[in-house]
């Protein structure tokens, strides 16, 4: 009997891994529910939720040594959500507030009215559902990352959303000018599926060598929050990017 209950929790633990991807997928729906609100606040919170899920998903299964096919689809099905249609609602957001005057923005009160000018910002969804069906089919991201991650766009988006938000430091003018974010729509599009071998980020070894990049970046992302508060999201995003860039042989050799 004791044995049979043994089998039976760790048949109940392999599901562990999954049941953190779909909370990723849950927080995903409703912070996409609260940006449509123009609520970036809780919106943050509940990516925040996403981000830690799908941090989390990973490293349960390399913990519990299970690994699925089903898993793995799942895991791209609610990034497409967390990473990918939540930071074109914020770019959608931030175009509605630039481009279609007749829009007044309440929080906690969606919008009637579609902004047609805005509905360019779902191009950066669409690239990013390109970038996780394509991520899927790459066995050369097992260590780094080829191109943006769906999570550090995300996270460089909300960063926008949250200054033009409170507008930090005068800047809301500036991020709801239409022309700077069907730019960065562009470009963040192109990272994404771009070659740019960038810096992986995940925590698989609980020793100070492999993780000393990460902590370094964490550190610093803690002196930009108290400099540049939420800005510092996508300052620290653009450094990861620069980083990348300038190591990138550094990268492909520790692979």
């Amino acid at each position: 009997m004791q044995r049979g209950c043994s089998l039976e929790q760790i048949h109940t633990m392999k599901h562990i891994p999954n049941l953190l991807t779909l909370a990723n997928l849950f927080f995903g729906c409703c912070a996409l529910l609260y940006t449509l609100a123009f609520d970036p606040v809780t919106a943050a919170l509940f990516t925040l939720g996403s981000f830690l899920c799908d941090y989390a998903d990973g490293m349960a299964a390399r913990a519990l040594g299970v690994s699925s096919p089903l898993g793995k689809e799942l895991d791209s099905l609610a990034d497409v959500v967390s990473f990918g249609v939540v930071p074109g609602a914020m770019f959608y957001q931030l175009l509605q507030g630039g481009t279609c005057a007749e829009s007044t923005l309440v929080p906690g009160q969606m919008v009637q009215t579609i902004c047609i000018a805005a509905l360019p910002a779902f191009i950066l969804s669409a690239s990013s559902g390109l970038r996780l069906g394509r991520f899927n089919l790459d066995t050369r991201q097992t260590t780094y990352f080829i191109g943006l991650s769906t999570p550090a766009c995300t996270v460089f988006v909300l960063g926008l959303a949250l200054t033009a938000h409170h507008n930090y430091f005068g800047l809301a003018q500036t991020l709801h000018n239409p022309w700077l974010l069907y730019g960065l729509v562009a470009v963040l599009s192109w990272l994404l599926n771009s070659e740019i071998p960038m810096f992986g980020m995940k925590i698989k070894r609980l020793d100070w060598s492999s993780n000393a990049f990460n902590l370094a970046f964490l550190l610093l992302f803690g002196i930009l929050v108290f400099f540049l508060k939420e800005l510092a999201f996508s300052v620290i995003i653009v450094v990861y990017m620069l980083a990348s860039i300038v190591l990138k042989n550094k990268i492909i050799q520790g692979s």
